[in-house]
């Protein structure tokens, strides 16, 4: 396995591998919410710093920053649970010196992952996009 900076030719695995996971971990939102923002998503993914995780020419998962903070963090779903989220958090760990991030508050594995990352929940909000409560995260460096 190989962590990379994103090269355009891996966009439709990238965005592939959002959509799908955005669907299967965030099942209290519609997946046409998903479907209707795939290709805004893809265009910005084509201008964002995102590094993946790439076995055997296949992306498994990625990490989207932008400055400090984590866009977003997918793992596809037959590579979960298999260590790829904590290599793609330790890769960004290792460049910055402070992390935060949101995260919705029904998506209990992706909060128990953080917390277990050295990740505090800092404040409570709201995501007006999809009137979800979400979660405000950060690590520093210690």
């Amino acid at each position: 396995m190989l962590i990379r900076k994103f090269q355009k030719e891996d966009i439709a695995q990238v965005a592939g591998v959002w959509l799908s996971t955005n669907i299967s971990a965030h099942d209290f939102v519609p997946a046409q919410y998903w479907q209707s923002h795939f290709d805004t998503v893809k265009e910005q993914l084509l201008k964002s710093e995102i590094y993946v995780c790439e076995d055997g020419g296949d992306i498994l998962g990625f990490v989207g920053m932008s400055s400090d903070y984590i866009a977003g963090l997918f793992v596809s779903g037959e590579a979960q649970s298999q260590g790829i989220g904590r290599r793609l958090l330790d890769f960004v760990k290792g460049r910055k010196e402070e992390l935060r991030l949101n995260v919705y508050q029904k998506n209990k594995r992706a909060i128990h992952f953080y917390l277990r990352e050295g990740f505090e929940i800092r404040r409570e909000g709201l995501d007006e996009n999809t009137g979800e409560k979400e979660c405000e995260m950060i690590w520093c460096r210690k």
